[in-house]
């Protein structure tokens, strides 16, 4: 597609900070991204410069796949459910080490495979009466966000060594890996939040095609 790029976001910084970057290269020309990296995440992310491309980027995104590979670490939980914290050892804890089998993690993991109900993350974007909640959550405000249909077309262990799980997922759009994060360590009994993120395909994207931009 012309004038899409797919690009290489590294950790530490904000998605919008990469197009506050292409802007000071690209003057005058509406630069935008599809499916936002938090800022301790990395990995993949679409570009559009200029009007046309920016206006082909959500047809270009709708209903697209995405694979994430995503480090969990258990026994704790996040304010944020991420690394960025308050975290805490969870004091339901119900497993120790070497309790909680690769076998047991499989079998709930595959509760999470199909169409499910998913709530975001209180530090997240969704706005609640026109406030994004991340917002009102700094504030100490008290609010609820409502679940969400989301799609997990897949999940696989790639590494275990407890406390930390790393999980391939392929996924349809709008899912949040720090909800699924989140909901893994529940459901487990142990807690559980991202440690590590990194997306490396969005649809027909991967990071095989990362390019610079002219």
């Amino acid at each position: 597609m012309k004038n899409i790029f797919p690009v290489y976001k590294p950790p530490g910084i904000s998605s919008y900070d990469v197009i506050r970057k292409l802007k000071q290269k690209y003057p005058g020309q509406k630069i935008g991204h599809g499916g936002t990296l938090d800022p301790l995440a990395e990995g993949l992310l679409i570009i559009g410069v200029g009007r046309e491309a920016t206006k082909q980027l959500q047809s270009i995104l709708k209903n697209t796949k995405k694979v994430y590979e995503v480090e969990i670490e258990l026994g704790k939980v996040s304010e944020t459910d991420d690394a960025e914290g308050p975290i805490s050892v969870n004091g339901d804890l119900k497993f120790e080490s070497g309790e909680l089998t690769r076998k047991r993690i499989e079998e709930v993991l595959s509760g999470f495979i199909g169409e499910i109900g998913q709530t975001p993350p209180r530090y997240s974007a969704i706005k609640v009466n026109g406030v994004p909640a991340y917002k009102r959550a700094r504030r100490g405000e008290e609010f609820v966000l409502k679940p969400r249909r989301v799609i997990i077309n897949d999940i696989s262990i790639l590494e275990y060594s407890y406390p930390f799980l790393k999980l391939k997922i392929t996924c349809g759009s709008g899912v949040y890996i720090r909800s699924l994060a989140r909901d893994i360590g529940e459901k487990l009994g142990t807690g559980g939040y991202v440690k590590t993120l990194r997306r490396s395909e969005v649809g027909q994207y991967s990071l095989l095609h990362v390019q610079q931009l002219p």
